[in-house]
């Protein structure tokens, strides 16, 4: 708006320079015209990449939730480790579900990861196991972080330890290549409609996101208070969830 009556201000006082110039010899409306356009679309330009960089960079500190918040994270891969990173950093209990007892307890003994980004200090706010009973039954939500063509079976395996109710921010992309479903198909199909699903896409790498390169990401759900939720927690200084 504020633009437009700029542009209306300005428009009369164009047209006087135009006749100005045009008994200057040599002068060419065109190019003077091009040049205008030239200098305005530079300063679009300039405007826009400041707004973005702005957007991008911005604090956003989560809002303090009124009741206690756990984390519980399916997957000890990079990227599970990434989202347990910024959940931690948030100061949230974290409990990170891997395969086998001897990566929990160098998680918990070493904070690192055996094979996965083992030069990354892990938070001490990450626990991990491989008691699904232990790192699901009273999670607040739930992310699952496990790939597509494995999450069916890991699902089966583990949906008896999920309360009912638990909303799932699922982060795995991809399509099954047995059934053609997409993650939404498969969580639904093995964990039923009794709970809520949101879901996390965006141009993201595991390793920037443990340390702190500015990331931006999209949540997406059914249920908007949910997305909200999710990326009130997740977002801080680096990490920033959009809806």
């Amino acid at each position: 708006m504020r633009e437009n009556k700029l542009t209306t201000a300005l428009l009369p006082l164009l047209v006087v320079l135009l006749v100005l110039y045009q008994q200057v010899d040599g002068f060419s409306e065109v190019s003077w015209l091009s040049s205008i356009s030239q200098h305005t679309n530079n300063a679009r330009m300039q405007l826009d990449s400041s707004r973005r960089r702005s957007t991008l960079l911005m604090k956003t500190t989560p809002s303090p939730f009124p009741y206690p918040v756990r984390i519980a994270v399916m997957g000890g891969g990079n990227f599970g480790i990434a989202l347990a990173t910024v959940c931690a950093r948030n100061g949230l209990p974290t409990t990170l579900l891997v395969r086998s007892e001897e990566v929990a307890e160098e998680i918990n003994t070493k904070h690192r990861h055996p094979r996965y980004m083992s030069d990354i200090k892990l938070s001490h706010n990450i626990r991990a196991t491989s008691n699904p009973a232990t790192a699901l039954s009273d999670a607040t939500y739930i992310i699952h972080t496990v790939p597509c063509q494995y999450s069916r079976d890991f699902l089966n395996e583990i949906k008896d330890y999920i309360p009912n109710g638990t909303p799932i921010l699922s982060a795995s992309k991809g399509i099954e290549t047995s059934s053609l479903g997409f993650m939404n198909d498969i969580l639904r199909e093995t964990l039923g409609e009794d709970r809520e699903y949101a879901f996390l896409s965006g141009p993201s790498f595991a390793r920037e996101i443990c340390e702190g390169v500015a990331t931006a990401v999209v949540i997406a759900s059914d249920d908007l208070m949910l997305a909200s939720d999710l990326a009130g927690l997740l977002s801080d200084d680096s990490f920033c969830g959009f809806t």
